[in-house]
């Protein structure tokens, strides 16, 4: 199954990575904060035995909102 998942991740970060080159610090953070957060949210599921696409969805909208926050300065 993790093999499967290897490609379209890699074709998903390089695709983002290519788009972010004309955006503002706002938008970095906010994209940052997700792809961080989706990516916790996923991992915590994996150890906890959930639902891993409920996890990675919580999480990218959690970590998306903590970014939009920090970038403007909230802390």
């Amino acid at each position: 199954m993790t093999r499967r998942l290897v490609l379209p991740i890699a074709l998903a970060a390089a695709l983002l990575a290519a788009g972010c080159s004309n955006m503002n610090r706002e938008a970095r953070d906010t994209l940052g904060g997700a792809g961080i957060g989706a990516a916790g949210g996923v991992a915590l599921t994996a150890l906890t035995g959930g639902s891993l696409l409920a996890g990675g969805v919580i999480g990218a909208a959690a970590g998306g909102v903590a970014g939009n926050l920090k970038s403007k300065g909230y802390w």
